[in-house]
C-alpha cells in the first residue's frame, strides 16, 4: 500500500471491476493506449490480470489501483524492461477526476515507491506523442524527454509518433 495526502494505491480487488471498467471502456480514454476499449465481452478476462499482477518481484507487471476514498480513479503499472534494473511505467485515470492533481500525486508516489522498494537504476515511459496530458505529467514528476520517434508505432490502424521519457535514481530529489 502507498499512501499520499489524498490517495491510496493498493493491489486490485474484485470490488474494483466496475470502476476500472468505467475507465477502460471509454473511447476517449483509450485513444492513446495500445489496446481497444474494454467491452462487456472481454472485461472479466482483462481484469483477471490486474488481480494477480501486483509485485514486480514475481517477474510480472505491478498494477496498483489508485483510490480516492472508496472510488478507484486510476491504474498505475510498472514492468521490467530488458535492461538491468530498469522499469517502464504506465498509467490511466478516470477523466471525471481530471485537473485536480490526482494523477500527478499518484504517479509521483508510485515513482518514489518503485525506486525505493526495487532499488532501480532507471524508470522510463513511452507514450503517444499526441497525448499531451501524459507528456506534461511526466515532466511534472521530474522525468526528462529523451526522444521523439517519428511514425514508429502502428496503433489502431495508423502510424503514430512516440515520446520517450526517463529518470535515473541518481536524479531523484
Amino acid at each position: 500500500m502507498i499512501q499520499t495526502e489524498r490517495l491510496v494505491l493498493v493491489p486490485f480487488q474484485v470490488k474494483h471491476l466496475d470502476d476500472i471498467y468505467e475507465i477502460l471502456s471509454n473511447d476517449e480514454t483509450c485513444q492513446f493506449l495500445p489496446h481497444d476499449p474494454w467491452t462487456e465481452t472481454n472485461k472479466d478476462e482483462n481484469f483477471k490480470k490486474r488481480l494477480i499482477e501486483f509485485n514486480l518481484n514475481s517477474g510480472e507487471k505491478c498494477h496498483l489501483a489508485v483510490m480516492l476514498n472508496d472510488k478507484l480513479i486510476g491504474d498505475v503499472v510498472a514492468w521490467y524492461t530488458d535492461m538491468k534494473d530498469t522499469v517502464e511505467i504506465g498509467y490511466v485515470f478516470n477523466k471525471a477526476f481530471s485537473n485536480k492533481g490526482y494523477a500527478t500525486e499518484a504517479v509521483e508516489a508510485f515513482k518514489q515507491f518503485l525506486f525505493k522498494e526495487y532499488d532501480l537504476h532507471r524508470i522510463q515511459t513511452m507514450l503517444d506523442a499526441n497525448n499531451l496530458s501524459s507528456a506534461n505529467l511526466c515532466e511534472r514528476i521530474g522525468m526528462r524527454k529523451e526522444g521523439h520517434f517519428i511514425k514508429d508505432y502502428w496503433n489502431k490502424g495508423k502510424w503514430t509518433d512516440t515520446l520517450m521519457y526517463g529518470l535515473l535514481a541518481s536524479e531523484l530529489k
